[in-house]
């Protein structure tokens, strides 16, 4: 039962870390005359429109967890082996190593990649500064 609720608190939190982030628009006169329900539209229109013209939210993202993924892979292997020799089993320890090291690097590019890219966050925000908003970052 407890590997259960713990493959349930892993999903949570992977679900939990797949919301974007989006901008966060400085109350002004226009947001004020709009309403939140309208800037969302708004925001959701301007991605879309960054998305058409070529910024996408992740360019290279896929690259970067397979790279991360390798990377972890290598530095995994390496400690493991380093563990196992002294155990007796350098062999095993680097496998293990290497899996667990692959695993974190996956997870954690998973997670690096939910921040758009620079383009496209700077598409977003002047299309939104010419629809009358002030994006002071992105959340």
């Amino acid at each position: 039962m407890k590997a259960s609720w713990g493959f349930v608190g892993l999903a949570a939190l992977v679900l939990s870390g797949c919301a974007s982030p989006e901008p966060v628009l400085y109350p002004n006169w226009h947001l004020s005359n709009v309403g939140q329900a309208a800037a969302e539209r708004d925001i959701a229109q301007c991605v879309e429109l960054a998305e058409a013209h070529g910024a996408s939210a992740n360019d290279g993202a896929v690259g970067d967890v397979a790279g991360g993924t390798a990377v972890g892979g290598g530095v995994g292997a390496a400690v493991g082996a380093v563990g196992g020799a002294i155990v007796g089993s350098a062999g095993r320890g680097a496998a293990v190593g290497a899996a667990t090291g692959a695993t974190a690097g996956l997870i954690r590019g998973l997670f690096k990649t939910r921040e758009p890219s620079p383009v496209h966050k700077k598409f977003v925000n002047k299309c939104l500064k010419e629809r009358g908003y002030e994006p002071v970052g992105w959340k």
